[in-house]
């Protein structure tokens, strides 16, 4: 019996440490740890820990920003509809607007004032559009000029050829013609000057004969 007893008095504290990690799932981490401790002797006693950590980090897409539907209602109306929208995290934006087509009034202009027996009307709302005005040039039918047409619209789209709706374009083709027109006068000239040389002999030195 007091042998028992002595080796109940001698036994020594004993510890028990045990770590746990656990990981599992994406963008989701566990950590947990496990501590237990029990002392013998002439009493008893038992303690436990227990430590749990846990991160979850989600992602989701963002929601769509739905640009508008922009429609033009009516056959006859010369409107074209855009639209946009842009979309990040947390934030979304979208818009519409119509748009005047110019071109399209003026076809349909030309064809009411065609349509009423105004040929020349329709002719002039037409040549508003530099596209059509230099084809009508081109042609050798120049759009009319404040009731002139002809050779009378010609002559007063030279005189006042800001007026024109291609005056840019009409200086650029302006500068190209006179420099070709400079470089066939060198040409031409240079021409003749070889002609010259070769048609007129040179005049010798006269000589006088004549001894005092």
């Amino acid at each position: 019996m007091r042998i028992l007893i002595i080796l109940l008095l001698t036994i020594g504290v004993v510890y028990a440490d045990t770590t746990q990690n656990n990981t599992s799932g994406s963008n989701t981490s566990i950590t947990g740890g496990y501590t237990n401790s029990t002392t013998y002797g002439s009493g008893s006693s038992s303690n436990s820990t227990t430590t749990s950590n846990s991160t979850s980090n989600i992602k989701s897409a963002p929601p769509t920003a739905a640009a508008p539907n922009v429609t033009n209602t009516g056959s006859d109306v010369c409107l074209a509809g855009g639209s946009a929208g842009l979309q990040t995290f947390g934030f979304g934006v979208s818009g519409g607007k119509s748009f005047r087509d110019k071109n399209c009034e003026r076809i349909k202009l030309s064809r009411e004032m065609n349509n009423l027996g105004m040929k020349v009307a329709a002719v002039a709302i037409l040549c508003q559009d530099e596209r059509v005005f230099e084809a009508m040039e081109q042609a050798g039918t120049p759009c009319p000029f404040e009731g002139k047409i002809g050779k009378e619209a010609k002559a007063a789209w030279s005189k006042y050829n800001k007026l024109r709706p291609d005056h840019e374009q009409y200086v650029i083709n302006l500068k190209i013609k006179d420099k070709a027109d400079a470089d066939e006068q060198k040409l031409i000239t240079k021409e003749f000057n070889q002609t010259d040389k070769l048609i007129i002999p040179k005049k010798k030195p006269i000589i006088n004969k004549n001894k005092n």
